[in-house]
């Protein structure tokens, strides 16, 4: 009989192939499958995909275990333990400055001291923001948090505000989505933690069937993609600088490849840059801020906001 982090950890494996098979399908491209072990305990399977819609992407498994490293401890607020963490994370960049980079995370983690908890999310960056798409992606992931709590939609939108938040910036990554982090017991059962956390992982391959359908066929300007890799180059500072993700996979001695498989392929940084002359882009500009309510979204909400 399987046991419950086994349970969790094949049905991560599931949702790592179904989500790369239905991304071959949209793309025509095939994933190139890497797998690693890591020295201290466990290792993944690394999937790349490069293709005439997806210019760089990867849809990530690991499942680690071993010694966690006291710094790691100390920040969880942890004893000394033996741990697990595994989970499945996805980031995409499409080859069109029309169809947002979209990132999401699913993950799993305990320790031999009992101690264990769900966290994930979902999240867009769109190199334009468009008000509708925006409203359609968020009333997407509340259909899916209503399922299992009336509170957490609005709850994990907030979290999700603050995390993709650019602070160097003052303006969030991209339109946000859901966050959460420490579902354990306290929450509610591991069972229905659990299926929260699949209903996660499989509303991205819809969600992300009807931004590419949405995007696909519009017209690129030079000025289109020079914007993109000013957008993707934000991206990058925030991996970078705050996704505590990253950390957690740098401090763990987790594969590098694999970690900063969510970096663009291309990114730009121009000095003191002003959007003033690119109005789409003044527009996307004004809209990447916290606490905006995209399913009720107008302009005078905004205004009030």
């Amino acid at each position: 009989m399987e046991s419950k982090k086994e349970i969790v950890i094949d049905w991560f494996k599931g949702l790592q192939d179904s989500i790369c098979e239905s991304l071959e399908e949209m793309d025509g491209a095939k994933f190139h499958e890497d797998l690693w072990e890591r020295e201290e305990g466990g290792g993944g399977r690394t999937r790349i995909i490069r293709g005439s819609l997806i210019e760089k992407g990867g849809v990530n498994f690991s499942a680690v275990h071993g010694t966690m490293p006291a710094k790691i401890a100390s920040h969880l607020g942890l004893e000394e333990n033996q741990f697990l963490a595994t989970g499945v994370s996805i980031v995409l960049h499409a080859n069109s400055p029309h169809i947002p980079i979209i990132h999401m995370n699913v993950r799993y983690f305990e320790t031999d001291q009992g101690d264990w908890w769900f966290g994930g999310g979902i999240d867009v960056t769109p190199h334009y923001v468009i008000e509708e798409q925006a409203t359609m992606f968020h009333q997407h992931l509340k259909s899916v948090c209503d399922k299992h709590h009336p509170e957490y939609y609005h709850k994990y939108k907030e979290w999700a505000d603050n995390y993709f938040y650019i602070k160097h910036r003052n303006e969030t990554r991209g339109i946000g989505g859901i966050f959460f982090d420490r579902l354990n017991q306290d929450v509610n059962t591991l069972e229905n933690n659990h299926a929260f956390v699949k209903d996660v992982g499989s509303a991205f391959v819809p969600i992300y069937k009807k931004l590419v359908a949405a995007n696909k066929d519009k017209e690129v300007t030079k000025e289109d993609q020079s914007w993109q890799s000013i957008r993707r180059g934000r991206y990058v500072e925030f991996n970078l600088v705050w996704d505590r993700g990253t950390k957690f996979g740098l401090d763990t001695n987790g594969r590098t490849e694999s970690i900063l498989m969510s970096l663009p392929p291309v990114a730009e940084w121009h000095y003191a840059y002003d959007p003033k002359e690119n109005h789409k882009a003044l527009k996307t500009q004004s809209l990447l801020r916290k606490g905006i309510d995209w399913i009720n979204f107008n302009e005078k909400s905004l205004s009030e906001n």
